[in-house]
C-alpha cells in the first residue's frame, strides 16, 4: 500500500507539472496571438524564478538537515521499494541534476563528477551532501540570472526530454525546479517514516 501511495503521489506530481507547463505555453502563445500585449519579459521571469528557487532551496535544505546523519542510508524496505535510493542518494541525485541542467543552461558541459545523475562518489557524509546540495542551488541561481542574456549560450542536456531545437534557458530552469520538488516529496516521506516532521510542515 505504501508503495502504491508513493507511486500515486509521484504520478500526481508529474501530472500537475505537465499541466503547469502546458498552461504556461498556452499563455505565451495567447500573448503572441493578441496584438498590443506584452511580450515575454526576461527580467520579470528571472525575478519570479529566483523567488521560487529560494523557497524550494529553503524547504529542501531544511529537510536534508532535519534527517539525522545515521539515517542518510535509510531506504524503505516494506512494499514496492526494491532498489530505491537511500535518503542521502536522493539528495545527491537532486543536486547532481541541478548541476547538470544548470550547466546546459549556461552553455557548458555537464560536470564530470555528476556521473549518471548520481553525484560524486567521494561525497558521502551528511555534511558533504548538504554542501553539495547547497552549491547546486547556487549554480541553478546563476543559470536563472542568465535568462535573457544573449551572450550566454544554451546547450541541450542529455538528461532533459527537451529536443535540442526547443531547449531554452527558461525551460531548463523550470525543469530543474519541477524535478527538485518531485524529490522533495520523496524526502518528506522518508523523514516521516523515521518519525521526523519536515520543518516546512511545522506550525
Amino acid at each position: 500500500m505504501a508503495g502504491y501511495r508513493g507511486l500515486k503521489m509521484k504520478r500526481v506530481n508529474w501530472i500537475c507539472a505537465s499541466l503547469l507547463l502546458v498552461t504556461s505555453s498556452h499563455l505565451v502563445m495567447a500573448q503572441s496571438a493578441i496584438p498590443n500585449t506584452a511580450v515575454l519579459d526576461a527580467e520579470h521571469e528571472k525575478q519570479a524564478l529566483q523567488v521560487l528557487l529560494k523557497s524550494e532551496r529553503d524547504r529542501i535544505l531544511s529537510a536534508a538537515k532535519a534527517m539525522p546523519a545515521d539515517k542518510y542510508g535509510f531506504a524503505p524496505s516494506e512494499g514496492e521499494f526494491k532498489g530505491v535510493r537511500t535518503f542521502g542518494r536522493q539528495a545527491k541525485h537532486l543536486a547532481a541534476t541541478n548541476y547538470m541542467l544548470a550547466a546546459a543552461a549556461l552553455g557548458e558541459q555537464p560536470p564530470a563528477d555528476a556521473g549518471d545523475e548520481t553525484g560524486p562518489e567521494a561525497i558521502r557524509t551528511k555534511e558533504e551532501i548538504l554542501a553539495y546540495l547547497d552549491g547546486s542551488f547556487v549554480r541553478l541561481g546563476e543559470a536563472i540570472d542568465a535568462i535573457g542574456n544573449a551572450k550566454v549560450a544554451v546547450k541541450s542536456s542529455p538528461i532533459s526530454p527537451l529536443p535540442a531545437a526547443q531547449t531554452t534557458r527558461l525551460a531548463l530552469a523550470v525543469e530543474a525546479l519541477i524535478h527538485a520538488f518531485d524529490h522533495y516529496g520523496q524526502m518528506v516521506e522518508y523523514l516521516r517514516m523515521n518519525g521526523v516532521v519536515p520543518p516546512a510542515s511545522l506550525p
